[in-house]
This record gives C-alpha cells, structure tokens and sequence, in this order.
C-alpha cells in the first residue's frame, strides 16, 4: 500500500494525496462519524484519474469516489483498507455555450455553481435540491439526482447531453456529445448515470441548458384530505400549461415540527391542517402577476380542495416557504437518531402507505416517531422515522417493516438517492432477478476485479 501510494503521489503531486488526520477529519457520512479510507487521492485532470485507475487495477487495489459527501445511503464510505479518490480539485467550468444552451463543466463543480453560472448567462439549469451548494455534478450524475423540480424537467439524466468517465482499468470513455439526438449504437453516457461509481468514475459532463424563466410565481396551500391532493395535482397540472415545476407535499407531522421547532420559522398556515402543498410555476412571462396562477389556485378554493392558502409577493417569501419545506436540520436535530427513506410509488397509494408504515411502526415500538414529505408530483416519497435506539438491530428491523410495506405495493425502494450500501439487502425487493443479473453482468465486464465503490449497489 505505502508503495502504492507513492507512486499515486508521483502522479497527482504532494498536494494530491492526503493522508492521517487529514483523512480523519472528513465525515463518513452526513450524519457524522470520522472518513476511514487509508488515504483520499485528489487528481487534478482526467488523466491523472486515468493513471491512478490504472495503477489501482494492477493491484487490484480497492476505490471509492467521492462527490460533495451529500448523499443517505453510504455510497461513498470507505474501510480502512481502500482508497478514496475526490475530484474536489477538478472543479473548473470550462465553457457555457448560450447559442447551443449547454455547459462543460469537470466533475467537482457543485450544483449552485452550475445554476449561478447559467443564470449570469441568461440561462437556467433545472435540477435543483437542498444540498445544492455542497453536492457536485459528479456525485449528482452518479446518482442520478432528481429534487424539487422532476415534475417538469425530468431526473438529472435529462440534463447531461454528454459526459466523459474513466473505467476501472483507466480507459477514458469520451462522449462529449452536446446535442441532444444521438441515434448512433448504444448511449454510453447511460452506463455511468445513477451507477454510483461502481462501472466507472465521471470525470466531465456536458449539461443542457434552458431558457431562464422571467417569473417564479410561488404559494403554500393547506389541504384537509389526501383526495384533495391528488385533485390539486391534477387540476394545476392541466391549468397551468406545462409551466408547473413544484408540487412539494409535507404532512401535518412534518410542517408542525419545522414551524415549531427552534429555527423561527414563522407558520404562514395554522397547523391544524392534514396537508401542506408547496407549488411553484416557472413561466416565460416577466409580467409579476400571473393571471393563469392565481385563477388556478381559485379555481381549487372554489371547489373546496384548499382549506387556506397564502401567496409570496417577494423573492424573500418565496424563499422562506421553501425554507420550510427545505429545513432538514430542524428534523436532524430533533429526531436523531433517525433513518431517512427514499421511495417511489403510485401517487394514490402514497397517503395509504404512510399511515400503514405508522401504524406497524408504533404498534412494534411505542416510542418511535415519523414524519411525511416528498415531491409528490413524480411519486416520490420522503419518510424520516426517528428509531430511539441507535443499533445496527434496530435500523435493520425499521429498514423491514418500511421496505417490506414498499415491496407489497410494487414500490422502489430508492426514488433519487441510490442503493449504495445502507440498501444493498433490499435491491431485489424492487428489481426482479433477471434485472439484477444483468447489473452483475455489467459490473463483470466494466470491473472484472471489482475495484469500483466496492459493496455498493451490488454485493
């Protein structure tokens, strides 16, 4: 190892290599604990990467790639005996083509930069999540992140024209590609999208661009009934003409616990209410009313879906009603130690599921708590369960009694955040046995001595 390490060094310079109390003081996960890895390798360019890979496939030398160290499902922990490699120096972004609408950026970039960047340029990038100023483009391709705006503008995969990783032997797969029709054989760039570094390590990506939305039109909508839900959803969706970009749902559990909590937010609704709907419009028009908006929202009061309503008149209560609904700190502080969930499944089972997962939770562990959100425009689901005792028993049965409710609904048991190792033992509960053999074939044939993140994803 030690000799491996100095002929990395050799590679990437002194400055590349970290090791001791440098390794230790990074986190192994966003909820703490101390990096374990032996050393972090931190390559300044693609072919740096590519000659460290290849030194550690010689040896057969285990690596796990590191992003902006965001993510919930370990994806990017390491033992004592790996290697952790960080394109934190690969952080340039190398063009922004307005004509063409696309960007090129290195793998380290973290998403706000990307979305300062296009904006300065008049354009606009559409993923967006909490953990946009920490997290990169390289982990959120490599997990194919989704966030607060799916509904409109697809997963991360929707915005990657093109990219350029580096696979388990060293060979640079180039498909830097900026349009966005490619027809010819096989779309690589689909291999190493939401693999979580298993088949290979991004190391650039072309981004598609939009045009920069003149007006964000925001309101924050109680509802009493989950029926009422799924009718908002329906009639805003078909009101509003494609412009609708967030349909963010927080049950009662969890709104009262932020506007309660010690953070200050002020209640914008009373808090007696079942449902607290989050919707956001993006709209071509720069005129600051939109007449289609609010004749929508009242077009839902008048059929009685909408309990209370309140409507930002600024960028400031636009942000502090998405302050709310982004106040994850508030639930870490108060629940921990807590197990977050991330899953999928059919919109008019998703208030069924939640008090089917309360109700089994309770009735096993009194003292456990939960609580609801999610960008239920696309399915996708939010459950944090506060486990009262933090052991490794404990996770493991609350992890049963949540999947197991998933896997009788036909469920994904990640929605945007990946397998990596938290849910490793539940993959095969939402893929069937000829899927997952064909992930094994292609982890086979990209990393045939299995150095890739090692024991995620796939055991």
């Amino acid at each position: 190892m030690n000799q491996l390490i100095a002929a990395i060094r050799e590679i990437v310079g002194p400055q590349g290599v970290l090791e001791g109390e440098d390794v230790r003081a990074r986190p192994a996960t966003v909820q703490g604990g101390s990096c374990e890895a032996r050393a972090i390798i931190r390559p300044g360019s693609t072919e740096e990467v590519s000659r460290v890979l290849r030194l550690c496939h010689e040896a057969s030398q285990p690596v796990v790639p590191y992003g902006g160290g965001t993510g919930l499902v370990e994806g990017a922990v390491a033992s004592p005996g790996e290697l952790m490699l960080s394109l934190e120096r690969m952080n340039r972004i190398e063009e922004v083509d307005t004509l063409g609408r696309a960007m090129v950026v290195q793998a380290g970039v973290p998403v706000q930069r990307v979305q300062e960047t296009a904006e300065d340029a008049g354009l606009f990038f559409a993923v967006d999540f909490g953990a946009r100023g920490t997290a990169t483009i390289g982990g959120a391709i490599s997990t194919n992140a989704g966030g607060n705006r799916v509904l409109r503008y697809g997963m991360l995969r929707d915005q990657v024209l093109g990219l350029e990783a580096v696979m388990a032997d060293g060979t640079v797969v180039s498909a830097m590609q900026r349009f966005i029709k490619n027809n010819a054989g096989y779309d690589l760039k689909h291999l190493f999208i939401g693999s979580e570094g298993t088949l290979g390590i991004v190391t650039r990506a072309a981004l598609r661009l939009r045009p920069l939305p003149r007006s964000r039109h925001t309101a924050m909508l109680a509802l009493d009934r989950y029926q009422h839900v799924q009718e908002l959803l329906a009639l805003l969706d078909t009101e509003l003409g494609g412009t609708l970009s967030g349909f963010e749902v927080m049950w009662n559990d969890f709104y009262r616990m932020v506007v309660e909590g010690p953070t200050g937010h002020r209640p914008p609704l009373g808090v007696d209410h079942g449902y607290y709907v989050l919707v956001e419009c993006l709209s071509a028009d720069p005129a600051p009313e939109n007449p289609r908006f609010r004749a929508a929202l009242e077009q839902a009061m008048q059929r009685e879906l909408v309990s209370d309503a309140v409507i930002a008149e600024s960028r400031a209560q636009q942000d502090a009603l998405w302050a709310i609904r982004d106040d994850i700190p508030t639930l870490l502080q108060l629940m921990a130690p807590l197990l977050p969930f991330d899953i999928s499944l059919n919109l008019h089972e998703i208030d069924a599921f939640v008090l089917d997962v309360r109700e089994r939770l309770s009735r096993r562990w009194p003292e456990v708590d939960s609580v609801s959100f999610g960008h239920l425009g696309d399915g996708n689901l939010h459950l944090v369960v506060g486990i009262g005792q933090d052991n490794p028993e404990r996770r493991r049965q609350v992890d049963d009694v949540v999947y197991n409710a998933v896997r009788e609904r036909g469920g994904s048991v990640s929605a945007e955040h990946g397998i990596g190792k938290e849910k490793l033992p539940y993959l095969a509960w939402s893929r069937s046995a000829e899927e997952v053999s064909l992930m094994r074939t292609l982890k086979g044939s990209l990393d045939p001595r299995r150095i890739l993140n090692p024991g995620k994803l796939l055991d």
